[in-house]
């Protein structure tokens, strides 16, 4: 097969010199004249077939060469055998006749394989409508080059519709293309070596018409499933092309934007960067902002807030005003994004937004927090960007005042936001100071989510994310401990376990207040629960432990301690869970050291447990 970069005109020009080749081979025959002939009436039929193909190809500015190349590179294979039967049949030394045997079986295999040919070039041309009639549209024959797998054909159909016919028929075959994806990962992988990507992308960008945009999302959203997949989108520059249809589509077209900036930044952490450089995260925070304050709530969190609030709006209404001429793409996509905290293009369509249904606006809403979810997941400078673009504020308020989805995505941008300001003092000195009125929010919501709704799989992010900011609170913010200690006796093991981790973040010696805020663990009751807490089972003990140990090095004469017989269950722990977990057998040695200054223990179990 001749190589990709090669022109496809110089890439038939081989086929039709075989061709040639072969017309006179068949004229200087002495032997089979018959079959040699038949053999001349298939390959003119290809010959044709080709010409008309290569008229077609240098006259179409947007060609779809994959399956072309591939056709071409089978039909010279073919033509070479028949180049190689029809020269055997001239004239030749007696010797040579016998060395070369030709049979009519010879030519049947032969005429086989041009019939083949001939029926991948009809199937060919057909697919490209090289009649120039504009209709074409999908074509879902099987050529006997894709009989043995006929998705391939499929593919190569709805791509080419995508990248060459009529807006109808590109929006139809990107449809099928996702059914075709969805059906398993191998169809997505045929999908994308076959060059379905960039014709996605070019109707995603280019097209008006929201329902094409759609369609081409929908797409793309299921071929980025994988990092092979995200990385042919992003080197076909699709990143600049989602934030541009991001920041100046209809709400159902951004819908499917921001669930495309989702799904590829959760597969690949260098699409995650590139989203960050093109600005993707202040369209995405606008969006989840529109329609979520309000001058009540506005009241409520003081002047600073108030302030910060009423910012927010004027930037939204400075956005609703921009010109349409802002959706002009430049070529060169650095510098078109540069000016987008400045002027997104979301303006374009006020009216569509002002009229959209309160459902669509939810689902905004929705694809917005998981995309903002997705690209602060596990990332400090993208999670420092959502807390620069007031993101902080809008986030708390949607977990505020929101239920179910919504308020999930929210709660884990929020979660992936601290736990990159755990690893990073200086996102945690910039974002959650003391006095900030965006971190005293987050952190009120949080509070309210743990003590107030009943669900794991809202608790369980709220209590991440207080255990990931223990060290931003002082000592006298006594408050935050008393929800997670509580939370020690939740009837759900997860939740527990995950209050007993948050609260080891308190009580640790990196923590440099651990002991001011162990004795509040201790005074909000918590070793009675953490003593049930490590009764539970063993898949909990070791977290359990741990926060035991820590109360009693930080606040070892506690008479809580004593009460609850701390220092007997210390000496009591089981040698299983000290020889699967080695770093705690230290740990528990410190604390039973500090406690015997306090209290009296069974000397005999020490002995027995710590030879």
């Amino acid at each position: 097969m001749a190589s990709e970069n090669q022109r496809i005109e110089d890439e038939l020009s081989y086929p039709i010199l075989l061709a040639e080749r072969i017309r006179k081979s068949v004229d200087e025959a002495e032997s089979f004249k018959f079959e040699c002939s038949e053999v001349w009436k298939q390959v003119d039929r290809l010959l044709q077939m080709l010409r008309t193909l290569v008229r077609f190809a240098s006259t179409t500015p947007s060609l779809y060469e994959v399956p072309i190349r591939r056709v071409a590179a089978e039909c010279s294979k073919n033509l070479e055998r028949a180049v190689t039967l029809v020269r055997k049949c001239k004239r030749q030394s007696f010797l040579r006749r016998v060395v070369n045997i030709v049979s009519t079986a010879d030519f049947r295999k032969v005429l086989n394989y041009l019939e083949a040919s001939v029926g991948d070039m009809k199937w060919l041309l057909s697919i490209f409508d090289t009649d120039g009639t504009g209709g074409g549209g999908i074509e879902l024959s099987l050529p006997p080059i894709a009989s043995n797998d006929p998705i391939l054909s499929w593919v190569w159909s709805f791509i080419a519709s995508i990248q060459m016919g009529q807006l109808n028929d590109r929006i139809e075959a990107a449809n099928e293309l996702a059914a075709v994806a969805q059906d398993n990962d191998r169809n997505k992988k045929i999908i994308v070596e076959e060059g379905g990507i960039p014709p996605l992308l070019k109707l995603f960008k280019e097209s008006a018409l929201p329902s094409a945009q759609i369609a081409a999302a929908s797409a793309l959203c299921i071929l980025a499933n994988d990092v092979d997949g995200v990385r042919t989108i992003v080197n076909g520059l699709g990143v600049p092309i989602v934030v541009q249809v991001l920041g100046d589509s209809p709400m159902r077209v951004q819908i499917r934007a921001a669930n495309l900036v989702a799904r590829m930044a959760e597969h690949d952490p260098l699409a995650q960067e590139d989203f960050a450089r093109e600005n993707a995260i202040r369209p995405l925070v606008t969006l989840l902002s529109f329609d979520t304050f309000d001058d009540d709530h506005a009241g409520q969190l003081g002047k600073q807030s108030m302030h910060t609030i009423m910012q927010i709006n004027r930037e939204l209404e400075k956005k609703l005003l921009v010109t349409s001429s802002n959706r002009q793409f430049t070529s060169s996509y650095s510098n078109s994004y540069s000016h987008m905290e400045g002027s997104s293009r979301v303006g374009n369509h006020r009216k569509e937004r002002e009229n959209e249904e309160p459902e669509v606006k939810l689902k905004l809403k929705i694809s917005c927090a998981e995309a903002l979810w997705m690209l602060a997941k596990g990332s400090v400078s993208n999670s420092r960007k959502i807390t620069e673009t007031k993101g902080m504020l809008c986030l708390a308020r949607l977990v505020e005042k929101e239920q179910g989805e919504l308020q999930y995505n929210c709660l884990m941008t929020i979660m992936e936001i601290t736990a990159a300001a755990e690893s990073n003092a200086d996102l945690r000195r910039a974002a959650f100071k003391t006095n900030s009125p965006a971190a005293k929010a987050v952190v009120e919501q949080l509070l309210r989510v743990i003590k107030e709704i009943d669900s794991p799989l809202l608790q369980i992010p709220a209590i991440k994310s207080i255990g990931s900011l223990a060290r931003t609170f002082p000592a006298r913010e006594t408050r935050v401990i008393g929800p997670l200690v509580t939370q020690i006796s939740h009837k759900v093991s997860d939740v527990a376990t995950e209050a007993v981790i948050a609260l080891c973040k308190f009580a640790s010696p990196e923590n440099f207040l651990c002991v001011e805020h162990s004795k509040a663990i201790i005074e909000f009751n918590g070793v009675p629960s953490l003593m049930r807490f490590l009764r539970r089972n063993e898949d909990t003990q070791l977290h359990g432990l741990i926060l035991l140990c820590y109360l009693a090095l930080h606040a070892g004469n506690s008479e809580s301690l004593e009460q609850e017989r701390v220092l007997t269950t210390l000496e009591g722990v089981d040698r299983t869970v000290i020889s699967q977990h080695p770093a705690i057998k230290e740990l528990v040695s410190k604390a039973l050291v500090h406690l015997n200054l306090y209290h009296a223990g069974t000397h005999s179990q020490r002995m027995s447990y710590y030879p």
